[in-house]
C-alpha cells in the first residue's frame, strides 16, 4: 500500500516536466522574435519578460513556477504517509490533488480566468489539508494507519 501513495507524486513530477516542455516550446520562439537570449541582460530572470512577450506565453511560465510552490508540501506529506502507512482515503485525496493541479495548469496556461483558477487552487489546497491532517494523526498520535 505504501508504494501506491507515491504514484500521485510521481505523476505530478511528470506533469511538471510536461509544463516545462510546454513553457520552453512557447517561450523560446517568442524570445527569438525579440532578439534571442544573446540580447538578454546579464542576470536576467523570467520575470523580466513580463510585458515584453505575450501574456499568454508567460502564463505557462507562471504555472511552471506554481508547480514548484505548494506542491513541494504535497511531496513532503506523501513521503510521510508512505513511511507511516497511508489510509485508503489518503490515496483518493492524493489523486484528487494531482487531478486538480493538472486542471489548474491547463486552465492557467490557456484561459487563465482568475476566479476559476482560484477555485481550483482552493480545492487542491483542501485536498492537501486533508492529507496533512492524516500525516499529523499518523506521526503524532499513530492514529488511522493502514492495517
Amino acid at each position: 500500500m505504501q508504494a501506491d501513495i507515491l504514484a500521485p507524486a510521481a505523476v505530478l513530477v511528470a506533469w511538471t516536466l510536461v509544463m516545462f516542455v510546454w513553457m520552453a516550446a512557447t517561450r523560446l520562439p517568442a524570445l527569438s522574435k525579440i532578439g534571442g537570449m544573446a540580447n538578454a541582460r546579464p542576470g536576467g530572470r523570467g520575470q523580466d519578460l513580463e510585458g515584453v512577450i505575450d501574456d499568454r506565453i508567460n502564463w505557462k511560465a507562471h504555472n511552471y513556477a506554481h508547480l514548484h510552490e505548494q506542491p513541494t508540501l504535497f511531496y513532503a506529506v506523501i513521503v510521510i504517509l508512505a513511511i507511516m502507512g497511508p489510509h485508503a482515503h489518503d490515496l483518493l485525496f492524493a489523486w484528487a490533488y494531482v487531478a486538480i493541479r493538472v486542471i489548474h495548469s491547463l486552465w492557467q496556461a490557456t484561459v487563465n480566468k482568475v476566479n476559476v483558477r482560484f477555485l481550483l487552487f482552493i480545492l487542491s489546497a483542501a485536498c492537501l489539508a486533508v492529507l496533512t491532517v492524516s500525516a499529523l494523526l499518523r506521526t503524532l498520535f499513530d492514529v488511522g494507519a493502514a492495517a
